[in-house]
């Protein structure tokens, strides 16, 4: 039988309320003991238990916290404040961390999975709704992307304010940056309402001009929808799909399904040398 690593793991604990003394445990940092350079941590995929907990939370921040914490894990050195200390001295306790506690594993990422099992993730129920809509988008936007290896190396809600004008309030799902241009992809879904296509096609211009005064780069912009079979078959719904794509269309952004996500995040790993 292998030998058996000892290793360390703190529960990533989300509490709104510190008075009440509620929590949600949302993720799980583990290292190797002995070894902060050795160290992993793994986000909930299932963010029901915060919304219960805060229906106001902000779960794109606490998503973009999985990934910026990843980031200062792979760049952390001797000089840099230790990510652990970073996340208990910041968010003013909204973000908490448990004390380590001890654990053997065959490997990291198997123990990662189970302590995710065992103290982050929900037990599963038989579901009673599909998720639908750009949030059913989103996800698989995320997966795919995941799957190739490049999530944690991409801008998540990117604010558009830093491109357009203060104060507004859209915020891109992801993007990346291969050489002299920026990558943005952005969840929109047409089935039943097209205002996000028209706000999306109306911001492109402002986020191209932005993008190229500010970052000296050319945008290119892709909203990813369902396909067209998942929408309402009736024809007021099918014009409603078309009338999204080509006003999107007309302002230059780049369309894509879902069903088209595996290139793109295959294009991601190869435009970020992965």
């Amino acid at each position: 039988m292998d030998e058996r690593i000892p290793c360390e793991f703190f529960l990533i604990r989300y509490a709104p309320d510190p008075v009440k003394g509620e929590f949600a445990n949302i993720g799980v940092l583990l290292r190797e003991a002995g070894r902060d350079e050795t160290t992993v941590v793994r986000f909930t995929r299932d963010w029901s238990r915060v919304s219960c907990l805060d229906r106001n939370a902000d779960i794109g921040l606490l998503e973009a916290l999985e990934a910026e914490i990843d980031s200062r894990l792979r760049a952390e050195s001797e000089e840099s404040k230790p990510v652990i200390a970073v996340i208990e001295d910041s968010f003013s306790n909204l973000i908490q961390m448990t004390e380590g506690r001890a654990c053997l594993a065959e490997n990291l990422v198997t123990q990662l999975e189970l302590l995710m099992r065992i103290y982050v993730e929900p037990v599963q129920v038989k579901q009673t709704r599909k998720r639908t809509g750009r949030s059913a988008i989103a996800g698989v936007m995320r997966a795919q992307f995941e799957r190739a290896g490049v999530w944690g190396l991409m801008r998540k809600r990117i604010a558009a304010s830093i491109y357009t004008l203060p104060g507004d309030p859209m915020k891109i799902d992801c993007g990346y940056r291969p050489n002299g241009v920026i990558k943005m992809f952005h969840a929109v879904s047409l089935d039943g309402d097209v205002e996000a296509a028209k706000v999306l096609a109306y911001s492109a211009p402002r986020l191209r001009d932005g993008v190229s005064r500010v970052e000296a780069a050319r945008l290119e912009l892709t909203a990813v929808v369902e396909p067209l079979r998942e929408v309402s078959e009736e024809d007021e719904g099918i014009e409603r799909y078309r009338f999204g794509v080509e006003a999107m269309e007309s302002e230059d952004v780049r369309v894509l399904t879902t069903n088209d996500l595996a290139r793109a995040a295959e294009t991601a790993k190869a435009d970020l040398r992965l």
